[in-house]
């Protein structure tokens, strides 16, 4: 297999990694972070005039890219920089909607990739796991209306977006796979609550209730009681794009450390001079690499069937989730106490990377889900 990139990846990822460097510099992240928006809309529309939103998507929906390698790519960049703009959710919805919606619906995907609509997932529950299958918000018919009920739970930017892929269960036992129905709720739709706050690595995310929703047919996202396949192949592209993150921040964390054995001095000698912590970077590299290796496959396999796509990006996660810990413990203290300061921005990195592997299913989660899927 061919591991290197076109030319054109390559100048996409040339161009984000430049506009991250200098227009996203670590003090503006983390004032953007720490804002009361959360993101900086500003930032989100030249991002979308880059067309670093289109390179998410297929030709035929709007975009230039789409495949497992353009998001790759363009996700490592942002782990670079830690950027905290909805690309996540705006990938999963967007996905979501090239698979299971009508063309009125697919239609908003232009706002997307223009960048002038947020949009979000909103599946999680707060008495919830990290099964796909385990929704308890319910949806009852009532005539050509839908009644929505129930409460959603880590919203990614939940306040500021203007609508919400919702997944509800309109029959069938609350972890079955069938019986699952996704619908496309405005923000402002009466009985829409919202409360939102800072999330512990930067950025904001909310707790979303629905008390008796009423949506029209045109709210349904595909056919009722069967988003179950849309929804679990939306969300793999999302956990490729959480690996990918994932590499790109292990790699700037790298970096600092290794700048940081060469300069820190101990005895009059610089410690990266010291035979045990060599020996430590460099299980280290072999670590990332691994992980690198793991996106690669997963990227690959985003195209292919179902249980093939499937154990791909659940074995990346649980790479990532592992080695990704394990990332931010060592450089944490290879830096010794000063890797644990907040004005340091490789605590914020190491931040990122543990609470990666609590989006979308950690590592114990994935295991287990690679496991089932390999006696199915």
């Amino acid at each position: 297999m061919n591991f290197q990139h076109t030319e054109d990846r390559r100048m996409l990822a040339d161009t984000l990694n430049r506009f991250v460097t200098e227009q996203y510099g670590f003090d503006t992240r983390d004032r953007i972070a720490c804002s009361p928006e959360g993101f900086s809309s500003e930032l989100w529309n030249r991002f979308a005039e880059l067309g670093i939103i289109g390179a998410l998507f297929d030709e035929t929906d709007g975009g230039f890219g789409g495949s497992g390698f353009d998001i790759a790519v363009v996700f490592e960049s942002l782990g670079r920089g830690l950027v905290v703009e909805p690309f996540l959710d705006t990938l999963i919805v967007g996905q979501a909607l090239t698979r299971g919606g009508d063309e009125t619906q697919k239609a908003a995907l232009g706002d997307l990739i223009a960048g002038a609509k947020i949009v979000a997932l909103a599946h999680g529950e707060p008495d919830g796991h990290y099964e796909h299958s385990r929704v308890t918000t319910r949806a009852e018919r009532n005539g050509n209306t839908w009644m929505l009920n129930g409460a959603k739970a880590v919203v990614q930017q939940g306040e500021n977006a203007s609508l919400f892929l919702v997944s509800a269960r309109t029959n069938g036992a609350d972890d079955a796979e069938a019986g699952i129905t996704l619908f496309l709720v405005p923000r402002e739709a009466a009985g829409v609550s919202v409360r939102g706050y800072r999330k512990i690595d930067g950025g904001r995310a909310a707790e979303v209730t629905f008390d008796n929703v009423a949506l029209g047919g045109d709210a349904l996202l595909g056919t009722a009681g069967e988003g179950f396949a849309t929804l679990e192949y939306a969300i793999s592209f999302g956990v490729l794009a959480l690996c990918a993150e994932a590499v790109g921040a292990m790699d700037v964390a790298k970096d600092y450390t290794l700048e940081y054995l060469r300069t820190r001095k101990q005895f009059g000698v610089p410690i990266g001079s010291f035979q045990a912590l060599q020996h430590r970077m460099a299980d280290l590299l072999l670590e990332i690499e691994q992980a690198r290796s793991a996106v690669i496959n997963a990227a690959a396999a985003l195209g292919a069937e179902r249980t093939v796509r499937e154990r791909a990006v659940s074995a990346a996660k649980y790479s990532i989730g592992r080695i990704g810990t394990l990332v931010a413990e060592e450089c944490i203290q290879l830096h010794g106490g000063i890797g644990m300061t907040w004005e340091l921005p490789l605590a914020h990195y190491a931040k990122r990377l543990v609470m990666i592997d609590h989006q979308l299913g950690d590592e114990d989660h994935h295991l287990e889900r690679f496991i089932a899927l390999g006696r199915a």
